[in-house]
């Protein structure tokens, strides 16, 4: 099953692993000992994040390591990504609001 993303982002626990192999690769123990929850419960969040596309588990020897693969962030960059420049839009649009009203409040405390 493919899974989206989102879906895997929406996870505390999810992102924190991403947080955690985004730099380095870590193996799978060591990824495990930084939560206070069940390996089972570890290894069913990796498997989500492997369907996602978002990292990748490789075999070294008798280890297994989880990679980042945080390309598949891009999807949610730009989903994002719309709704900053509407909010900038919005907020230039207010700032040019709050000057207007300003410069008027300032004309009439000369008129007093």
């Amino acid at each position: 099953m493919r899974r989206d993303v989102f879906q895997a982002i929406a996870d505390p626990t999810r992102r924190e692993i991403i947080n955690m192999i985004a730099n380095r690769s870590l193996n799978i123990n060591s990824v495990t000992e930084n939560f206070d929850v069940s390996r089972a419960a570890i290894y069913k969040h990796i498997k989500i994040l492997t369907e996602c596309g978002l990292i990748k588990v490789k075999q070294q020897g008798r280890e297994r390591y989880c990679e980042a693969k945080l390309d598949g962030l891009s999807e949610v960059s730009n989903w994002v990504e719309q709704y900053r420049k509407q909010w900038e839009q919005r907020l230039d649009s207010l700032e040019v609001y709050l000057k207007e009203l300003q410069s008027k409040n300032k004309g009439d405390d000369t008129i007093k």
